[in-house]
């Protein structure tokens, strides 16, 4: 009888790989499509004057909803594959998080002021966080371990994210530009609504791995589950309500929270009796590749918070007579991704054992992001809209630069780091690394403003660089610690 495995291997519709492959997708790039489009107008939607059709936010609080919004994102994947491996399999976890994205950008696009603004995010950022991890994996469950198509199936698969985020910021910008933030926002909506429709359509291409739940929950605990949530609920609006939890103080919240939480899974790991001493060096080696991930993040996605303000204040966007929308500028990041991935995947190759080592692409990664900081100080002491489009381009291909420098390898990393009995927490923490960071970056702009952009781009840069070098110079130390890992 022939194993699912086997059919994967034989299916070769999709540019000779299995056609479940164009589902997901397609499925994916819609989620980013939404995704990116309404976060390329968010922190616009903000800040700006109710005449211009805003909510007339500070911009530090603006920028603080955007970055703790972007950091409970990250943080929510764990909740997401949590339901997956223990309620509902990928299959159905994707389908109704792709729902409630879609609920949560309707919600945007059709509720007035702060209403939109928290069942929006809200939905938007739980269903993010259950699609995100899901699709991922269930693309790895229409390969067998032995496919030699699964590297180039997931470059497909990361094709399809990034030509989303480029359309999708492209077409919101433009329709929030001529028309208004809420038509804006419900092209997001539409967007998901598509990839909603074309995922139904083809589950059936999924296979029955992709439905399978790894390790269901006992049907006796789902009582004390739904007390915990409820518990959870009650908590968190007695702080919001009670002023604790403020949409100014949200990404300062978030940090605190994911701080916490990744000691606490640092902890747990590194106490546990269930690990060997090589696994358990190797889970310490990862401790400072963590803090390069997170400070890495805190100014990459500032692409969403300060490059955004930057873009619309200090950013001459003039094109032959014709202003271009803000949300652009961040779409040419997704457009490099797509052309330089496949530049890297081959150095690397090429490259082979002569690569540099995981702890040294951090380092780099983190200190070329730095330099990407600093690149901005020949520009700073301007006035109003003069800094030249190409030089923030060119800032952004810096941006991508150390991006595929440091993203690609941080969750294989904490996989091949893993101690077999916590290989899902050690991703989880990769995970929070990235809302670690995501958070900071909407806390860090709180200090942001064309009137000291000198001193913030200065300060911010140069600590990014000193840390990717000192992880430069404890590489030696780390690989110690990895026991062998590359």
């Amino acid at each position: 009888m022939e194993t699912a495995s086997t059919e994967a291997n034989r299916d070769t519709r999709f540019f000779g790989h299995p056609r479940g492959l164009a589902n997901l997708f397609g499925v994916e790039m819609w989620e980013r499509f939404s995704y990116y489009g309404m976060l390329g107008i968010l922190p616009l939607y903000l800040y700006y004057a109710v005449a211009d059709g805003g909510l007339a936010m500070s911009k530090a609080t603006a920028l603080s909803i955007v970055g703790g919004y972007g950091g409970l994102v990250y943080l929510s994947t764990i909740a997401g594959a949590w339901v997956a491996d223990r309620l509902l399999g990928p299959d159905r976890t994707l389908f109704y998080s792709a729902i409630l994205i879609m609920i949560g950008h309707v919600s945007l696009a059709v509720l007035p002021g702060y209403a939109g603004i928290g069942v929006g995010l809200a939905c938007v950022a739980l269903g993010s966080g259950g699609l995100k991890g899901n699709a991922t994996a269930v693309v790895g469950t229409l390969y067998s371990e032995q496919d030699q198509r699964r590297d180039a199936g997931f470059t497909l698969f990361y094709m399809g994210i990034n030509l989303g985020a480029f359309v999708g910021q492209i077409l919101t910008g433009l329709a929030q530009k001529e028309v208004g933030f809420h038509l804006g926002f419900g092209l997001a909506a539409i967007g998901m609504a598509l990839g909603l429709i074309q995922y139904t359509l083809g589950r059936k291409n999924l296979g029955e791995k992709a439905r399978e739940v790894p390790n269901p929950l006992p049907s006796s605990r789902l009582p004390l589950v739904g007390v915990g949530l409820l518990v959870l609920a009650v908590v968190i609006a007695v702080l919001v309500f009670g002023g604790v939890i403020t949409a100014a103080n949200l990404s300062d919240v978030t940090v605190w929270v994911v701080g916490v939480a990744s000691v606490a899974y640092f902890a747990v790991i590194l106490t546990s009796r269930k690990i060997t001493a090589v696994e358990r060096s190797r889970v310490l080696s990862f401790i400072p590749m963590y803090i390069a991930s997170a400070a890495f993040f805190a100014l990459y996605q500032q692409q969403f918070t300060v490059v955004t303000v930057y873009s619309d204040e200090r950013l001459d966007r003039n094109l032959f007579g014709w202003e271009m929308p803000v949300s652009w500028v961040n779409s040419v990041i997704p457009v490099f991704i797509i052309v330089l991935a496949p530049v890297f995947a081959t150095m690397w190759t090429k490259l082979g054992e002569r690569q540099p080592s995981t702890p040294i692409k951090f380092a780099l990664g983190t200190a070329l992001m730095g330099v990407a900081f600093l690149l901005f100080l020949p520009m700073a002491g301007g006035t109003g809209n003069t800094s030249p489009v190409l030089a923030l381009v060119g800032i952004l291909l810096v941006f991508t630069l150390a991006e595929l420098l440091l993203s690609p390898v941080g969750l294989s990393l904490s996989t091949k780091l893993a101690p077999k009995a916590f290989r899902t927490q050690m991703v989880a923490l990769n995970f929070l690394s990235v809302s670690l960071g995501t958070a900071l970056s909407g806390s860090l702009a709180e200090y942001y403003s064309p009137d000291s952009e000198g001193s913030y781009f200065g300060i911010v840069g140069a600590v990014a660089v000193v840390i990717g070098v000192l992880i430069a110079l404890l590489s030696p130390y780390i690989r110690r610690l990895m026991r062998g890992v590359r």
